[in-house]
């Protein structure tokens, strides 16, 4: 197998980043649940993005590009991130999001403006038209550009999640690891992450999105092993997928509310209504249902986005 150290990468996280035990969760649930602060990787705000612009940055910067786009909803902290990192490497980022959500000068937006980046909104629902607008307008500025998709989620981006299980391994041991799902390559590199190098543990996807992850999952699985040249078969057993869209996409649910404020009056820690949130209410369900024993270790993936906590109204 390809070494993971192999490939193109460019630093700028702080790595690794801490594990620790929710005590008072833990005992409220009757289970050993620790958290992973991926919302503290250094950029930005913070969150999982980081780990997969490592590695395509990298290649945008291999290529020889000179402006970045990418993509997402209004509140996107993908593209917020992508836009931090670009500031920081000297690279023209332009960010062509889905005029879906919140597009005041909030949250993400806030962020987004403060770093002088150039925002535009198309108002549609397909990412096709708005990867054909990403060329029309690289092919009339005339520089080299590069697209990355919507949440870093292609194969090359995947990587960086299966670097963090490597990480992970590194830091102690779990039964369970638990992530948010909205577009597929946190996921698909935590799963295939655990499968190369932890394959005791149990991986799930807390689904915050209504595609069709049971095929995005597994495909980006495949394309990411290819890249590691890894001879490896991926099976509908080597994740698990939980629904927890609720009401819809970036639309806050009652559950994922209420255990935003369980850990923050608990632990003092700030998830999103988004995407964290709704992870964890999905693992509170899961400890209530019994899946998790008395003496199993439960590792719950803080991908960050709180910048999204001051975008809605939790009233």
């Amino acid at each position: 197998m390809r070494s993971l150290d192999s490939f193109d990468r460019i630093s700028l996280g702080v790595f690794p980043t801490p594990i620790h035990r929710l005590d008072n969760i833990s005992a409220k649930l009757g289970t050993n649940v620790f958290i992973k602060r991926d919302d503290l990787t250094g950029l930005g705000l913070g969150g999982n993005k980081t780990r997969k612009l490592e590695f395509l940055l990298a290649d945008a910067k291999k290529k020889g590009a000179e402006l970045v786009f990418t993509t997402g909803g209004a509140q996107s902290n993908h593209a917020m991130l992508t836009a931090a990192a670009c500031t920081r490497l000297g690279l023209k980022c332009i960010l062509i999001l889905k005029k879906r959500g919140v597009t005041e000068r909030l949250g993400n937006q806030l962020l987004e403006y403060l770093m002088g980046t150039e925002v535009i909104f198309m108002d549609t629902d397909d990412y096709a038209d708005i990867y054909e607008e990403m060329d029309r307008i690289g092919t009339q500025m005339g520089v080299p550009y590069y697209k990355i998709p919507c949440g870093g989620s292609n194969a090359l981006g995947a990587l960086g999640y299966v670097e963090c299980v490597r990480e992970i391994t590194g830091q102690d041991r779990f039964d369970h690891l638990i992530c948010a799902e909205g577009s597929g390559g946190t996921m698909a590199g935590l799963a295939l992450g655990a499968k190369l190098f932890a394959p005791e543990m149990k991986v799930y996807g807390m689904m915050v999105d209504t595609d069709p992850f049971d095929v995005i999952t597994p495909q980006l699985m495949r394309e990411a092993a290819n890249l590691l040249e890894a001879d490896i078969e991926i099976t509908p057993t080597d994740y698990i997928l939980r629904d927890m869209c609720g009401p819809g996409y970036a639309i806050a649910s009652k559950e994922g509310n209420e255990a935003i404020s369980l850990l923050a009056g608990s632990e003092g820690i700030f998830l999103d209504p988004v995407y964290t949130g709704k992870a964890f209410a999905g693992l509170v369900a899961m400890a209530k249902e019994g899946t998790f024993g008395p003496d199993d270790r439960v590792l719950f993936l803080h991908s960050g986005g709180a910048g999204g906590l001051f975008a809605v109204d939790m009233s």
